[in-house]
């Protein structure tokens, strides 16, 4: 989900950089687990850093390029931080061109410890999510290529994602979906205000998972009257069965405001689950 959404958004362990296979008590990805998937697209999890490289050029060309994200990283061209050594990269390519087109990464439980928390973590105290840490992973830095935005491409790495979840016993996804402060060209965080109104009244988690953003949006300062509509990745995660967690946090880095987000395996529609092999 940065991003269970817009920069929400799978990925690598605190291995070698060149690795990226799940060692710790989880079902190993292995270096076949690649797929054929209609319309000329493969999905597989990266297998080494130059795989997690491709990813993260992607990340950069469309959180930077098209959404104006502030972003600075050791090399150049890349959204990189410190997550992404601990994370699995899920890649969709296209089988023509060989490109990476779309990307996920997943910050497992015990890779979670490792890296000292998850990236949420540094946007909200979850502090009541605590009881279910050791059966969540925390999605991030989602995105897909301008030329290939169709439900092909969205539907293979949910595809994956959730036999991910099956295979490694785990039920809960969490995640920062962003909503773009820029509207008309402006910097404003009316659109986020109006969202979250609408989501809060229609979309919130039981209490006990209530969590509380670091840098809050001022939404009650903001117009929260907009006639506007979520994200289309936001509106996806909650026809999936998503719950959102909280007010927005304020991410100044790439002009968002980002709802924290939980959604359930056992919460998805009887109707999409035909979509996913083994849920």
């Amino acid at each position: 989900m940065k991003e269970l959404a817009t920069h929400t958004q799978l990925i690598s362990p605190a291995m070698l950089p060149g690795s990226a296979l799940l060692t710790d008590g989880l079902a190993t990805v292995s270096p076949q687990a690649s797929k054929n998937v209609r319309g000329g697209i493969r999905v597989s999890w990266a297998q080494h850093q130059d795989e997690v490289r491709e990813a993260q050029k992607l990340r950069f060309n469309v959180f930077a390029g098209e959404m104006g994200a502030h972003l600075s990283a050791p090399l150049p061209g890349h959204d990189m931080d410190l997550f992404d050594d601990y994370c699995e990269h899920l890649l969709v390519r296209d089988e023509l061109t060989q490109q990476v087109i779309g990307t996920y990464r997943v910050l497992t439980p015990a890779q979670a410890q490792r890296a000292g928390g998850t990236y949420s973590d540094t946007e909200f105290d979850l502090t009541r999510l605590r009881e279910i840490r050791s059966r969540m992973v925390e999605l991030g830095r989602s995105c897909v290529h301008p030329d290939h935005r169709h439900g092909g491409v969205v539907l293979a790495l949910w595809g994956a994602l959730f036999e991910f979840m099956t295979r490694n016993q785990l039920d809960t996804m969490i995640g920062c979906a962003s909503i773009p402060m820029l509207h008309n060209g402006i910097v404003s965080g009316d659109v986020a205000a109006s969202i979250w109104a609408q989501v809060s009244r229609s979309h919130m988690a039981s209490v006990a998972y209530h969590v509380k953003p670091r840098l809050p949006l001022p939404v009650d300062q903001l117009d929260s009257n907009l006639p506007v509509e979520p994200p289309a990745l936001i509106k996806g995660y909650l026809r999936l069965g998503a719950k959102v967690l909280g007010a927005p946090a304020w991410d100044p880095d790439f002009n968002s405001a980002d709802l924290p987000m939980m959604m359930r395996v056992a919460d998805m529609p009887a109707r999409y689950r035909k979509h996913f092999n083994g849920v």
